[in-house]
């Protein structure tokens, strides 16, 4: 069973939260927060209540739901709605579940709080450290593919880099994409592959990765990022 909470002060997205939460299985809401003391009440519930999902709005009255989540030390997953798409590449640096796009079908819902009951799942279960082989001349390397961080394209090669390293590969960045878009990797640019466990935050033209690597956003590369980013 989730626990949930929603924070928010409009009553049509309140009733629509309600009912698709009703509608849903394994989910439990344990109260609706949309007072002045919006932020202050939602503080005490956590406190109080084993919650292990807040629908937060962003758009609220005197602290902002970004404001909110940023204020707690150790939240629950936070699913996050809101009318407007301008905050989605800084909700991913929070690390929120989902952003919802209001207004959201119950499909949309759904698949939202599935990322939540397939992290409860997975807890305790041992990851598996899937490999690949990179083939640079006539050898080949094994490396973990959680230990890459990103892979740019480099005239007729790639650079598969790695924390403290990198290879040159023989295969083009179309290889490397279609072998690593199931391992949590996406395309941000015409030549910059990157793993998006990796990311220490984002701005609206680049996604900044561990170690100091800045790579850049592709101008029509911006809307799909934000849409793959938002949806992991």
């Amino acid at each position: 069973m989730i626990n949930c909470i929603i924070i928010e002060d409009q009553l049509p997205a309140q009733r629509i939260l309600k009912k698709y939460i009703k509608d849903a299985d394994s989910m439990n809401l344990v109260g609706v927060f949309s007072n002045a003391f919006l932020a202050l009440e939602a503080l005490e519930a956590l406190e109080s209540l084993k919650i292990d999902l807040i629908f937060l709005d962003i758009h609220l009255p005197r602290l902002s739901g970004i404001e909110f989540l940023k204020s707690l030390t150790n939240p629950p997953k936070v699913i996050l709605t809101t009318a407007f798409s301008d905050y989605a590449l800084e909700s991913y640096e929070l690390a929120v579940v989902d952003y919802l796009l209001k207004p959201f079908s119950f499909g949309r819902f759904v698949k939202a709080v599935s990322k939540v009951s397939e992290t409860k799942s997975s807890q305790g279960l041992k990851k598996s450290n899937p490999c690949v082989y990179i083939k640079s001349g006539h050898q080949y390397f094994k490396v973990e593919i959680s230990s890459i961080l990103f892979v740019n394209a480099d005239g007729d090669y790639t650079d598969v880099c790695l924390a403290v390293k990198k290879h040159v590969s023989s295969e083009p960045l179309k290889y490397w994409e279609d072998k690593l878009v199931a391992h949590g990797f996406i395309r941000v640019h015409k030549s910059h592959l990157i793993n998006t466990e990796k990311i220490v935050k984002t701005s609206s033209s680049y996604v900044y990765l561990e170690n100091n690597h800045k790579i850049p956003i592709g101008r029509t590369y911006k809307r799909i990022v934000i849409d793959q980013l938002t949806s992991l």
